[in-house]
């Protein structure tokens, strides 16, 4: 990539000043300053977002004494706590559609045309 000199960077401020005016050249320097803040702020963020942590995990905790086999001390004062009940499972009735009924069809019937 070339390197912009001194002679280069007064030519565009130049031009820059013809095509956009002493008034907006403030306005839009700043917002171009900004963008590009804004855009290396993103791209250090995705970049962060990106990195894969390389770092050792930490020891796993020591296991837990099993309580059944190492009782605590009851005290006479205190009361057992009452063992949860796992949640049960209800029955519903099973869903049946109901009976259609169909009226008997006359031309099939060979009693529907005769009288007693």
């Amino acid at each position: 990539m070339p390197n912009i000199g001194p002679g280069e960077l007064i030519l565009i401020l130049i031009i820059a000043l013809v095509i956009i005016g002493p008034g907006r050249l403030p306005d839009v320097g700043a917002a171009l300053g900004k963008s590009i803040r804004e855009f290396r702020k993103a791209s250090t963020d995705m970049a962060e977002a990106t990195r894969i942590d390389t770092s050792p995990l930490p020891p796993a905790p020591a296991p837990q004494p099993n309580v059944l086999s190492n009782p605590a001390p009851v005290s006479p004062s205190a009361a057992p706590a009452p063992t949860p009940e796992p949640p049960s499972a209800t029955q519903t009735a099973p869903t049946v559609p109901a009976p259609v009924l169909i009226p008997p069809d006359p031309a099939q019937d060979e009693t529907a045309g005769r009288t007693p």
